[in-house]
C-alpha cells in the first residue's frame, strides 16, 4: 500500500504506518517508533524533527524488511546473518521494499583444491565472491561488489562446495592423474556461483600437462621435478567474473643440484608464490577479509607448495585465510597439510611422490546478511 497522493489525512497516514487514536502528527517523525528512517516519500524526506506537515506524507510507503529462514541465524545490530556450512535452503518469507531492505549482502566461498604430489603445487583457494545489499554498510573485502542480490518471497537452494582431495601419489608419477591435486567444488547462492579452486600440478612429468597447476576460482600452483627449469603458474578467476574471484598459482621449478620446489596456490586477493631454487616451496596467496558476519573473518587462502629432493628446503606456508602449509622431503618427511573445513583454503603440496601425500582443500561457506528492522 501507500498513503494516497491526494486528499491525505491523518487516518490515511495511520493506515499506512500504524498508531492509535488520538492521532498526533509528531508521532510520525522519520526514525521514530512508527516511521523507520528512509521510508520512501516522493515529497520527503519525512522530517525527523522540527516542522512536519500532512502534505509531506503524500504517496509515502511504510518501510518493509526482508524476513527469511535457513542456516544458522545470528544478529548484529539491525542485521540478520544466515551462515551455511553445508547444503541448505534460504527461504524468503517477506521480500521487503526499498525503504527497508529488498536485497541481501552475500559472501559465497567455494571449496579449495588439494595439493599435488612430489614437489607438487599447492591447491588453489575456492573462488571468493561478495556483494553489498541495500541499506547495508559493513566493512567488506576489496573484492566486494557494490550491489547485493535482489530477493523475492521464495526458496533459494544453497550449495556449499567441498574441498578437493590431496594427491595420493603412488610412486613415480609420470603423467599419472592421481598425482594431481583434486579440484574444489562450486558454491552457489541465487545468481552467484563461486568456482572451486584449481588443483596443484604434480612433479615428475617430463611430458608436461599435469605438471602445471589447474585453473579455477584461484589457480593451483605448478609442480616440477623434471626437466630442469620452470613450469609456469596457472590461471585464477576462471570462469571470469568482476570483481575477480581469485588469482593464479605460482610456478614450480627444478634444478638437479639444488632441488625441486612447487609453487603456491592462488588466494582470493593475491597470487601464489613461486618456488625458488635454492629455497622453499612457494607460499599460498592471501585470502580476503570481510566483516559480513559482524566481526572480521579471512577466507580463501592458497595452499603452500611442496619441497622435494631432500636439499633442505621447506614447504611453502599456506596463505592467510585457511591455506595449508606445503610438505617437504627432508627427514623426517613432512606431508602437505590439509585446509580446515569452511575456509575455502587450498591444501599443501607434497614433497615426495611416495607419501605422505598432498593435503586436501577446505570446504566452502555461504553467508547471507540483510537489514531486518
Amino acid at each position: 500500500m501507500a498513503v494516497p497522493s491526494t486528499n491525505v489525512g491523518f487516518s490515511s497516514i495511520q493506515t499506512e504506518f500504524g498508531g492509535s487514536n488520538p492521532i498526533s502528527l509528531s508521532e510520525y517523525y522519520s526514525g521514530g517508533p512508527l516511521v523507520p528512517s528512509g521510508s520512501p516519500a516522493p515529497n520527503g524526506p519525512i522530517p525527523s524533527s522540527g516542522q512536519i506537515s500532512v502534505g509531506q506524507f503524500r504517496a509515502a510507503v511504510a518501510a518493509e524488511f526482508v524476513a527469511a529462514t535457513g542456516g544458522t541465524v545470528t544478529t548484529s545490530g539491525d542485521f540478520k546473518i544466515h551462515t551455511f556450512t553445508g547444503p541448505g535452503t534460504f527461504t524468503v518469507t517477506n521480500a521487503g521494499n526499498a525503504g527497508g531492505s529488498n536485497s541481501v549482502s552475500y559472501m559465497v566461498v567455494a571449496g579449495g583444491a588439494g595439493g599435488a604430489a612430489n614437489a607438487g603445487g599447492g591447491g588453489g583457494a575456492g573462488g571468493f565472491r561478495e556483494g553489498l545489499g541495500l541499506n547495508d554498510s559493513y566493512t567488506g573485502s576489496p573484492l566486494r561488489s557494490p550491489s547485493g542480490v535482489p530477493v523475492s518471497a521464495q526458496a533459494y537452494p544453497i550449495t556449499v562446495g567441498g574441498g578437493g582431495s590431496g594427491a595420493p601419489g603412488g610412486g613415480r608419477g609420470f603423467d599419472r592423474p592421481e598425482s594431481i591435486g583434486g579440484q574444489g567444488s562450486n558454491s552457489v547462492f541465487s545468481t552467484i556461483t563461486s568456482a572451486g579452486g584449481g588443483g596443484g600440478g604434480a612433479g615428475l612429468v617430463p611430458s608436461a600437462p599435469i605438471g602445471i597447476g589447474k585453473s579455477g576460482g584461484s589457480g593451483g600452483g605448478s609442480g616440477n621435478d623434471w626437466p630442469v627449469g620452470t613450469f609456469p603458474g596457472s590461471t585464477g578467476n576462471v570462469p571470469p567474473v568482476s570483481p575477480p574471484q581469485g588469482n593464479g598459482g605460482g610456478s614450480g621449478t627444478h634444478d638437479a643440484s639444488t632441488g625441486n620446489l612447487g609453487g603456491g596456490g592462488g588466494g582470493a586477493t593475491s597470487a601464489g608464490g613461486n618456488g625458488v631454487i635454492p629455497g622453499d616451496g612457494g607460499s599460498g596467496g592471501n585470502g580476503a577479509t570481510t566483516s559480513i558476519p559482524g566481526s572480521p573473518i579471512t577466507k580463501a587462502g592458497g595452499g603452500g607448495g611442496g619441497a622435494g629432493n631432500s636439499f633442505g628446503g621447506e614447504g611453502g606456508s599456506g596463505g592467510p585465510g585457511g591455506g595449508a602449509d606445503g610438505g617437504s622431503n627432508n627427514q623426517p618427511v613432512v606431508p602437505g597439510s590439509s585446509a580446515s573445513a569452511n575456509t575455502g583454503g587450498g591444501g599443501g603440496g607434497a614433497g615426495t611422490e611416495n607419501g605422505p601425500f598432498g593435503g586436501g582443500g577446505g570446504s566452502g561457506l555461504v553467508v547471507i546478511r540483510y537489514k531486518f528492522q
